[in-house]
């Protein structure tokens, strides 16, 4: 137990929380493992917990304030303790030592947290009965027998102080070990207190610079003087563009300073807004300092750059504008250990917004340099992600949405939910394995992103066939201790189920396809439950119903060497079609026999509806209580 005591983890302090395990809940080590297992990090010093354990006959330690305690009713109290818990509405009183399942105290109650999340069917010996009285909340009870009414065996409660209380009747060093483990992680999970050591940085002074704010104006400005394709075409306009990119030359000059990293680059881009000057405001080339901005060559936590270019941003704008943006590297230490190790990705720059022009004030979560204006097409060297958007979307969606569906979360979900950092990191991560896998594993010979015109439910499996590889992973990078490995499990599921199913229009929507096809999958396979109008999900089941709907894509990609494209075309439809419905006027549901098999590939792909899938039920009902949420996200950060 002394060296888990002592353990040091690669996380940051205080993105995951800090646990004191007193000498008698610490006795057992599974539950030490599990925690540290987890990225959380052992400590034997209250003043240092987030959460502090112990059991009913020690006496209450004092609490940091927004600590949380967990205490364990295995036998007699003690007074402070007895005095905690009848100040927080708890009492209790010895019991015989049943092993039966435990249940939810409250068929019709619609908790917040779900603190059954991963015990499944398990029984466990329970010590004690728990009388409940506000302000405490019964969480988990013991079925009732012989007649007798359930008997609440957890339950939850803040104290006077604003400490977080667990209480559980549960014992770390019984027979069932796993299942006491489980719901104790729960229970520190929501006790713990939100991460305090680290703060996520959403502004940065260089954003509130003089220089900055002249340039964004002048570029919001130019952006009214040019057309689609980036020019400036009318000739009496030409005079207030010159003006307008002298401010923003003059602006790059006074900001590089403080972005020596990209000297070259910023002296590049003087160069190049001065040649389109010259050159009459025509389409803009800026190929030469497109080529000097080299970011993924400086993959260091927090450090800024000024990126300014004529260019559409993808899912924002289609016009290429002069467009510019401050953004911050994210690079914690534990992503550089996956990049060096087997999840290498050379070209992957995951960033956070500063500020930025209109262009970004959209849904745009992306930065890749061939949206560009140039003269030719080069070999590009990187691709910036945006996480901190994908995160603030995240959190914004999957909170209405459980609450929409009246999910009960399980406890690291909701401090996923809550924590920006935690959340923007889960995504650099999902990130980096998802990028990767485009071009990895058993594909077909022409890998989708090659430009060319298919059926785009080929793409729906492309996208989820690299999130399920990611979920894949997290699975395996979990059992190595990596803590924010089973929150990325977590974020594939909800942003997939809940964001990407109902976000975008009907038209050949393939992520919204994906996201319809992991819900459809879950739900066949008995894992994910609509009843009585709410939302439940089997987390003890889940992981094993998502490896196998990825192993069905992995499947179909390693058939696909062996067949000509029709027919590899056909079996994707019908792995989609076999659970997600197809439209009823569908020409692809009918069969071969009714396609256009004998022509080119084109005709295949002209028969495919806009909406080849429409929604569900339950996905037009949730569309319709969601939309105003999913349309708020444009252009959020955190």
């Amino acid at each position: 137990m002394t060296d888990l005591m002592t353990a040091t983890t690669t996380h940051r302090a205080g993105l995951f929380p800090s646990v004191l395990l007193t000498a008698g809940s610490g006795s057992a080590t599974a539950l030490a493992t599990h925690l540290t297992g987890r990225g959380y990090s052992l400590v034997d010093d209250a003043s240092a917990a987030d959460v502090v354990v112990i059991t009913a006959d020690q006496p209450v330690p004092a609490l940091d304030k927004d600590a949380g305690l967990v205490v364990l009713l295995t036998g007699a109290a003690s007074a402070s303790v007895e005095n905690l818990l009848a100040e927080s509405g708890i009492s209790f009183t010895a019991a015989e030592r049943p092993a039966s399942a435990w249940v939810l105290p409250d068929p019709e109650s619609v908790p917040a947290i779900d603190f059954r999340t991963g015990l499944g069917d398990h029984s466990l010996p329970s010590y004690a009965d728990i009388t409940v009285a506000a302000p405490a909340t019964a969480t988990l009870s013991r079925a009732g027998t012989n007649g007798r009414p359930a008997q609440v065996t957890a339950a939850t409660a803040v104290t006077a102080g604003g400490n977080r209380l667990f209480v559980a009747t549960c014992d770390v060093t019984a027979e069932d070990v796993a299942a006491a483990t489980t719901v104790l992680f729960n229970g520190i999970t929501w006790a713990a207190r939100p991460a305090r050591a680290v703060e996520h940085r959403t502004g940065s002074s260089t954003g509130d610079h003089p220089s900055w704010l002249a340039l964004k104006a002048a570029a919001e400005q130019l952006q009214a003087l040019q057309i689609r394709d980036g020019s400036v075409p009318e000739a009496e306009n030409h005079a207030a563009a010159t003006a307008l990119i002298a401010t923003i030359t003059t602006s790059i000059t006074e900001l590089a300073p403080l972005f020596p990293h990209d000297a070259a680059y910023l002296s590049a881009l003087v160069v190049d807004f001065d040649r389109w000057v010259n050159e009459g405001l025509g389409v803009p080339d800026f190929l030469d300092s497109l080529m000097a901005f080299q970011p993924q060559l400086d993959r260091v936590d927090g450090i800024e750059h000024l990126v300014v270019f004529p260019m559409y941003t993808q899912n924002g704008s289609t016009n290429r504008f002069v467009e510019a943006v401050l953004l911050a590297v994210v690079w914690p230490e534990f992503i550089g250990e996956l990049q060096a190790g087997d999840y290498s990705n050379k070209l992957f720059l995951p960033v956070r917004f500063i500020d930025f022009t209109a262009g970004y004030n959209t849904n745009s979560a992306v930065l890749f340099p061939e949206s560009v204006a140039m003269r030719e097409v080069p070999s590009f060297t990187w691709g910036a992600i945006f996480a901190d958007r994908e995160a603030a979307r995240f959190q914004r969606v999957v909170k209405a949405a459980a609450e929409t569906t009246r999910l009960a979360l399980p406890p690291d979900a909701a401090r996923l939910l809550d924590d920006p950092t935690l959340a923007t990191e889960t995504f650099v991560m999902w990130d980096l394995i998802h990028d990767r896998t485009h071009m990895h594993g058993d594909l077909p010979f022409d890998p989708f992103m090659v430009k060319q015109r298919m059926p785009f439910f080929l793409y729906s499996l492309e996208e989820l066939r690299c999130d399920l590889t990611a979920f894949r992973e997290s699975v395996k990078l979990e059992a190595e201790g990596i803590g924010h490995a089973r929150l990325v499990q977590y974020a594939v599921i909800f942003d997939r189920i809940f964001r990407f199913s109902i976000t975008g229009s009907r038209v050949r929507n393939y992520d919204g396809l994906g996201g319809q096809l992991l819900f459809a999958w879950l739900h066949q396979h008995h894992v994910l439950h609509w009843t009585d109008n709410r939302l439940h999900i089997e987390w003890d089941k889940v992981t094993e119903a998502v490896l196998a709907l990825g192993r069905e894509i992995d499947d179909l990609y390693w058939r696909s060497i062996d067949r000509p494209k029709t027919s590899h075309w056909l079996a994707a439809y019908e792995l989609v079609s076999r659970t997600v419905t197809p439209n009823p006027a569908s020409v692809w549901a009918k069969g071969p026999a009714a396609l256009p098999l004998d022509g080119p590939p084109k005709g295949l792909t002209d028969a495919v509806l806009n909406d080849e899938f429409p929604l569900s039920m339950f996905f037009e009902a949730l569309s319709k209580k969601m939309g105003d949420v999913i349309t708020s996200t444009a252009g959020i950060r955190l």
